[in-house]
């Protein structure tokens, strides 16, 4: 099974390129600091705004900050936060989700209520907010993400797991008495896995542009902590005189956004159970009904 899911998703090529891209920015953030001498706080003051140069690959900012460590650190605080906030937010609306579709009732009904009741708070504003009276604290980022993150799959996991309780393995599973708790981790939420690993993919996208979003309002992560967002943030503003200290951030994140949403993309074909088997549909005019999805 594990080989068919990796055929189905290393024949899309796009999801291949996604994986290489993203297996070399983790690389870049884990080890790319070892390629300098410089920290993401030291200072050169021989080297104050300064282009991209054999002791500074990227450059220097105003500060004398060499853009190069800063980026591998931003790199490590985004991937983080991303990574973080993506497994909290699907692990929540997994448990929620399901909980409320197997017990019903006022179980039901009181999740549904938080889950509305969060929908209609400006997020946003609270984000922006914590984000603030925090200092910038990546920790207390993460916390406020994944407070107001899970909504959204929690209601598509409760829709779903609606339809599996009511299926012959969860009968018979409530029949031979297995508890609750067991029921739902054992046979509903691994039926939706394929949801949940697709959301994570994209959440980690989505984890990446709130944050930065946050960091180029000032609100996110701050001095003398960086993240790819507040990069962007300092760079915006010389980017006519200083343009490298926004493009190498910039193209990083383009980077990392691109490689996770091409394999979100292959994961989806993959984790697709209509998917043609591509051990048994080379031959298509010889096996038409199978390549029509009959089995």
């Amino acid at each position: 099974m594990k080989s068919l899911m990796w055929q189905r998703f290393t024949r899309r090529r796009s999801a291949v390129v996604g994986l290489v891209l993203f297996a070399l920015l983790v690389a870049f953030a884990l080890f790319g600091g070892f390629l300098t001498r410089y920290s993401y706080t030291d200072t050169d003051f021989l080297a104050i705004g300064f282009p991209p140069s054999r002791g500074h690959w990227f450059g220097t900012n105003d500060a004398g900050n060499d853009l190069y460590a800063q980026v591998v650190h931003g790199l490590q605080r985004s991937l983080i936060i991303a990574l973080a906030v993506a497994a909290g937010t699907t692990l929540i609306a997994a448990v929620a989700g399901s909980l409320a579709a197997y017990f019903g009732g006022w179980v039901e009904k009181a999740t549904l209520g938080v889950v509305y009741l969060l929908m209609v708070v400006p997020s946003f504003l609270i984000l922006a907010l914590t984000a603030n009276a925090s200092g910038g604290d990546w920790r207390w980022i993460i916390v406020a993400l994944i407070v107001f993150g899970w909504m959204m799959l929690a209601r598509v996991v409760h829709s779903m797991a609606v339809s599996l309780r009511e299926r012959e393995f969860v009968t018979a599973a409530r029949y031979m008495g297995e508890r609750p708790w067991r029921i739902v981790a054992r046979h509903i939420i691994p039926n939706l896995s394929s949801l949940l690993v697709i959301n994570f993919a994209l959440g980690v996208v989505g984890t990446v542009l709130t944050e930065t979003g946050l960091s180029f309002l000032g609100l996110g992560v701050k001095i003398p902590d960086v993240s790819l967002g507040s990069l962007l943030q300092s760079g915006v503003g010389t980017i006519v005189a200083s343009p490298w200290l926004f493009y190498f951030p910039a193209a990083v994140l383009t980077l990392l956004t691109v490689s996770m949403t091409l394999m979100a993309d292959g994961l989806r074909d993959a984790l697709d159970p209509n998917a043609a088997n591509p051990t048994v549909a080379e031959p298509v005019e010889a096996k038409p009904v199978e390549a029509g999805g009959v089995k």
